[in-house]
């Protein structure tokens, strides 16, 4: 064997006695060199022995408390007619050295593989995969893969339409032997055994070639999948027709018994199938494709004064570029000059379009409707915000379920179980129900392999998915994977967090008590100096009330109390009873109108002029919309509701009160917030944390399932399972009920799936069902499988 040389990147060295303690290990290994540099965090190793495997050294790089840094690889795999094939190639790709792990996808017909950097390589996954029979490329864009399976389906198209032409005359044959009247006169010339071999021919072996190379394939890797199933019962149909034809021509006047017709319009209707099996799993990729239709193709970019029209995946961080009313703005970046309404309904769901200054943030993909502007690129490509929902949603199509696993393990054994069924079939026939009847015992061994082809079963998960998690993202619920999808429908408690996820997370004015309308003036005008949070939210409401600013000449924020200010000569005062009291205003009459906010959860500030009480204003953060409606449904779902928050119980009760929550949790810690889910869980519960910032992460990590508010923080974001997009609350039942349909859909394809295979075999064993019927059967189950997932496309949440 010759020496294997690696290069390991390594995670964990701090200094350079781990470098070298990895390296002394290493070198007592037999037939193993090792060279650990600490600055480039890598060993080269070169391997001598035959007995030490590249895996064995990453295990000792491992039990010395290191890491071997691993990498990310998807793939679009080729060449898979059946969830044999994909269970194959996952099984196989999981025993290689460095794989830590691999998902394969049949409907989706891509490999998720995460592998150990110099154990295992890009190259070695694919030349692994080449070798079981079938073609893998690093995952290209789905514009690339959209075109290429536009190729192919054409390609199959005129396989298939060849095909017809040269069954039709064998297929005319079969109505010569309908029973009674039903009977039709069939010309003698289509009778003729080697016209019919003539016909039967091309099909067998060059339009059924996929088959045979896929069987011999599947075969030589000691697996079977659905290509061997249809190699061996349209092979035995033709054959045993070849032989009938050679001993007619020996044996004149003898009545050979001729299946021609029925291989070739076995292998016209498996075409036909397949063809419209891909047609409709190009629809469920239909809302990736509206999602990549969103972004711009092009970027009026400023060079120098002069503007220069280029592709979108051209522009840089940087760039200056001009978007005009009506335009798509190009990525995501600041806006440094003009004013605009932006639609963003793509990404908050909001139709009213949303004014932005500059210095504000601007979305990739949002529409410009009015307004002239100029924005500074800051994320581009893969980094702007729709980039990221795409590969959220790409990334929950290409990944796997829990209940795949369950029909992986049936599919692994169902073919080799089949193939048996059919053999016992024969000689029952053949031996026992009709002694010496080759010809009926073949065509119903025939019938089995066919009609129990585990197709139906494979795709009843992953076309599910894929639409379930496209009806998401087109709603604006973004899964990050199959097995988030799944879970969703178990839970049955919710914990919201308070502040950004039930209420604004910003203070508003809720109510306004004042003697006269100067008072609102010297208010707004006074605040306008302060920077407290809840004086920009009197500012705030100034500027919508169109209240004009008068100049302020003095100013003092007294903490804790309130704020002092001389406006117009005249003495100005707002905070607190305290600062009322200490500057001998009298206060009294609106003491119990305040009380009564202040049970509200809202902050109360008293308004004095010249040393007289001019009114109060209050002030909260604010319920959002839909909240009342969002925790009513869920309970209607029968989901206890909880709530978290930082505040104070009179406020944290306030709003649970608004809002119909009745378990309150105030005056938590953000590290407590991760406590709370512990508890829950440990009643049994299966817990969705639903938060939007950074203290949030930890509880969103923990839970069963974490919700993210699209609005929130990228490190909440991250640690969820999944993201709404904007703030509508709504959109948290809504993710159940999806979650409720799509399992709901996997279950009925399974049923359907199964009990098809279990009725179809008893009942092909019997005889009595033709083998081009169980040919049609056995190509439409597929279909009706992936038509009945599409039905989620419809489905009302």
């Amino acid at each position: 064997m010759p020496n294997k040389s690696l290069d390991i990147p390594i995670e964990g060295m701090t200094c350079a006695a781990c470098s070298n303690r990895i390296e002394k290990v290493l070198n007592r290994m037999p037939g193993v060199e090792a060279n650990v540099n600490l600055a480039l965090e890598q060993a080269s190793v070169t391997i001598t022995d035959e007995q030490v495997s590249a895996q064995d050294v990453a295990k000792k790089i491992e039990d010395l408390g290191y890491g071997v840094k691993a990498e990310q690889l998807d793939l679009d795999i080729y060449g898979m007619t059946c969830s044999a094939c994909s269970a194959r190639i996952e099984k196989v790709l999981n025993k290689m050295d460095g794989v830590q792990s691999a998902t394969v996808n049949l409907a989706a017909e891509t490999a998720s593989v995460a592998f150990e950097q110099g154990i295992a390589t890009a190259s070695d996954i694919i030349e692994k995969i080449q070798k079981l029979g079938y073609d893998a490329k690093v995952k290209t864009t789905q514009a690339e893969k959209t075109e290429a399976k536009s190729k192919e389906y054409e390609k199959q198209k005129k396989k298939f339409i060849l095909s017809a032409l040269f069954s039709l005359p064998l297929l005319y044959t079969m109505l010569g032997h309908l029973p009674g009247n039903l009977a039709l006169p069939v010309p003698a010339v289509l009778m003729n055994p080697w016209l019919q071999f003539i016909l039967a021919a091309p099909v067998q072996f060059y339009i059924g070639g996929q088959f045979y190379r896929g069987a011999y394939k599947s075969l030589k890797n000691k697996s079977a999948n659905m290509d061997v199933l249809v190699a061996l019962g349209t092979s035995a149909a033709f054959f045993y027709s070849v032989l009938e034809g050679i001993r007619a021509w020996l044996h004149p006047g003898y009545e050979p018994h001729l299946y021609f017709e029925t291989s070739a319009v076995l292998i016209t209707l498996i075409l036909l199938g397949k063809l419209f099996e891909t047609r409709a799993k190009g629809r469920t990729t239909e809302a990736l494709s509206h999602l990549l239709s969103l972004q711009a193709k092009n970027a009026s970019v400023l060079r120098g004064e002069e503007e220069e029209q280029i592709p979108v995946e051209d522009v840089k961080a940087g760039d200056i570029i001009v978007v005009r009313p009506g335009e798509k703005i190009p990525v995501d970046g600041e806006l440094i000059f003009g004013e605009a309404a932006i639609d963003e309904s793509m990404i908050t769901g909001e139709s009213i379009p949303v004014e932005k200054r500059p210095g504000e943030e601007v979305i990739g993909a949002t529409i410009n409707k009015q307004g002239m502007i100029r924005i500074k690129a800051t994320k581009v490509g893969k980094d702007t915000a729709l980039a990221g929902i795409i590969k959220i949603v790409e990334a929950a199509q290409g990944s796997k379920a829990p209940i795949q696993r369950i029909a992986d393990k049936i599919s692994g054994v169902f073919v080799p179980i089949v193939v048996g069924i059919a053999v016992l079939t024969f000689l029952a026939w053949f031996m026992i129900v009709e002694p010496g009847n080759a010809a009926k015992a073949l065509e119903s061994s025939i019938t089995v392999l066919v009609i129990a082809c585990p197709c139906a079963l494979g795709l009843a998960t992953p076309t599910s998915i894929m639409v379930g998690s496209g009806k998401g993202a087109e709603t604006g619920i973004l899964f990050k994977g199959g097995e988030h999808l799944e879970m969703a429908h178990k839970v049955n408690a919710v914990i919201l967090d308070k502040t950004g996820t039930i209420t604004v997370g910003k203070p508003s004015v809720t109510d306004i008590d004042c003697n006269d309308e100067d008072v609102l003036a010297y208010l707004v005008s006074a605040e306008n100096a302060s920077e407290h949070p809840l004086a920009d939210a009197i500012v705030r409401y100034g500027k919508e009330q169109g209240v004009e600013m008068k100049q302020v000449t003095e100013f003092q924020a007294i903490a804790g109390h309130g704020i002092r200010a001389v406006i117009d000569g005249r003495q100005i005062l707002v905070g607190t009873r305290k600062l009322m009291s200490d500057n001998l205003v009298l206060y009294q009459e609106k003491v119990k109108k305040a009380e009564e906010l202040e049970t509200q959860g809202k902050t109360v500030m008293f308004i004095a002029v010249d040393g007289k009480l001019s009114g109060i204003v209050a002030v909260a953060d604010t319920v959002k919309d839909h909240a009342k409606e969002t925790i009513s449904r869920l309970k209607e779902e029968g989901i206890e509701v909880l709530m978290l928050t930082g505040d104070n119980e009179r406020t944290a009760k306030a709003i649970a009160g608004q809002v119909g929550i009745d378990r309150v949790y105030a005056q938590v810690l953000p590290e407590q917030k991760a406590e709370k889910v512990k508890e829950l869980k440990a009643q049994g519960k299966t817990v969705a944390m639903v938060g939007d910032g950074i203290n949030d992460a930890p509880a969103l990590a923990l839970a069963d399932v974490g919700i993210a508010i699209g609005t929130g923080t990228d490190v909440a974001i991250e640690a969820a399972d999944l993201t709404i997009l904007g703030g509508d609350l709504l959109l948290i039942p809504k993710a159940f009920r999806l979650s409720h349909a799509v399992m709901r859909n996997i279950h009925q394809n399974f049923f359907w799936a199964l009990a098809y295979n279990s009725a179809g075999i008893p009942i092909a064993a019997a005889g009595l069902l033709a083998p081009w019927v169980a040919g049609a059967a056995m190509a439409f189950s597929s279909v009706s499988v992936v038509s009945n997932s599409l039905r989620l496309k419809r489905v009302k949440l």
